[in-house]
Formats: C-alpha cells, sequence, structure tokens
C-alpha cells in the first residue's frame, strides 16, 4: 500500500506539534495510507508531551501517552509528502534545511486559510484518480492550496499564519494555542475526506 506521510513541526516537538499530529491522526484515521510524523528545529529529545498539551490531545480525542520528542532532520522533510509548520519561523527553517521542501510546506493555519473557499468543483484532478488512489487523491491537495497562496486575501496579520506557542506559559495559552490549532486540523482533515471521496459529475 502507498502511503502519504504529513510531518508536523514545532520547536521542542512537545506542545503544538505533537497535538497536531495526534489530532490529524484522530481526524485521518479512515486512511490507513495516511502516516503522521512530528518533529522539532531544536526538538527536546525523549521528552514527552507537558501535561497541558497532554490533555489538550486527549481532550479532542488524541493519545499523547507514546509521544517522544525528536529533532528534526533533513531526512524527516524529504520523507514527508506534506509539511505543516505550526509557525512561519518553523516554514523558514523547514526550507532552509531542505530548500524544495518549499513546494510542500505550509504552517498549517496558512493551508487552512487558502483552502477555506475550495469547492468539490475544484477538486477535478483528485476526481480524475480512480477512489482506491487515495494518496494520488491526497496528492493534487499540495498543488491546490499552493495555487491558492496568489488568489487567496492574505490575513490582516501575518502572526494569523501561526499557533502561539503556550511551552512554559499559562493553561489559558495552552487553551489559546489549541483555539487555534484545532480549527486549522479540522479544515485540513475536512478536505482530506472530500479529495478521498469525490467523484466526477
Amino acid at each position: 500500500m502507498s502511503t502519504f506521510t504529513i510531518l508536523t513541526v514545532c520547536s521542542g516537538n512537545i506542545c503544538r506539534s505533537p497535538l497536531a499530529e495526534q489530532l490529524l491522526r484522530v481526524g485521518l484515521a479512515p486512511w490507513p495510507e495516511v502516516v503522521l510524523a512530528s518533529a522539532g528545529t531544536i526538538g527536546l529529545t525523549g521528552q514527552g508531551m507537558p501535561e497541558q498539551a497532554a490533555d489538550l490531545s486527549r481532550h479532542f480525542g488524541g493519545d499523547p501517552s507514546a509521544h517522544v520528542a525528536r529533532l528534526l532532520t533533513e531526512e524527516h522533510i524529504e520523507t514527508a509528502d506534506l509539511v505543516f509548520a505550526m509557525s512561519r519561523e518553523h516554514r523558514r527553517a523547514i526550507v532552509e534545511l531542505v530548500p524544495r521542501a518549499i513546494r510542500y510546506t505550509f504552517t498549517i493555519r496558512e493551508f487552512a486559510r487558502l483552502i477555506e473557499g475550495i469547492t468539490d468543483d475544484d477538486l477535478e484532478d483528485a476526481a480524475a484518480l480512480p477512489l482506491d488512489d487515495v494518496t494520488g487523491r491526497f496528492s493534487t491537495l499540495i498543488s491546490l492550496a499552493a495555487s491558492q497562496r496568489g488568489a487567496v486575501a492574505p490575513p490582516v496579520s501575518a502572526d494569523e499564519d501561526d499557533v502561539v506557542d503556550p511551552y512554559r506559559r499559562s493553561d489559558e495559552v495552552y487553551v489559546e494555542s489549541a483555539q487555534q490549532l484545532v480549527p486549522a486540523v479540522t479544515a485540513v482533515t475536512a478536505l482530506f475526506g472530500d479529495a478521498a471521496t469525490v467523484i466526477r459529475a
């Protein structure tokens, strides 16, 4: 079975990127072709998630129990089909490591913003593929989202493409971070579901 790998990236790989990884895993569970992984640009190697982040994961149906932080490498990026950075800073770090990754790297909130207006009619490349070619269908979403970069209005503030870092901050900041991340994950998983099931009219 061919696979489609999604990598999520933050700084320490203990708060934002593992939460994104775990929530994407929940939303994309119907498609075993999808492989989820995460890493950190300054990964706190070997550490688990702080209790606040782990609690948020469980609240939204995730499983934080097995997470172990790791440092981002070129190989992680090169073997991913789609990379979701948690901030523009992380996106820059990813592309500095692997320049060609600019084609398939987005901040997760940027990706959600770019795909907001996409309809089934826009999924013609996915619809043209067999229903059982799930990885092929998902691959079409990368270029589709990238094509929206010039067509969709930029955010009022560039910060709106970032997920705030809650590490060593208050419970309220952890909640704020999740409130930014969860809608983006929901938008991503909804689009992937549409791409997996759309058929030509």
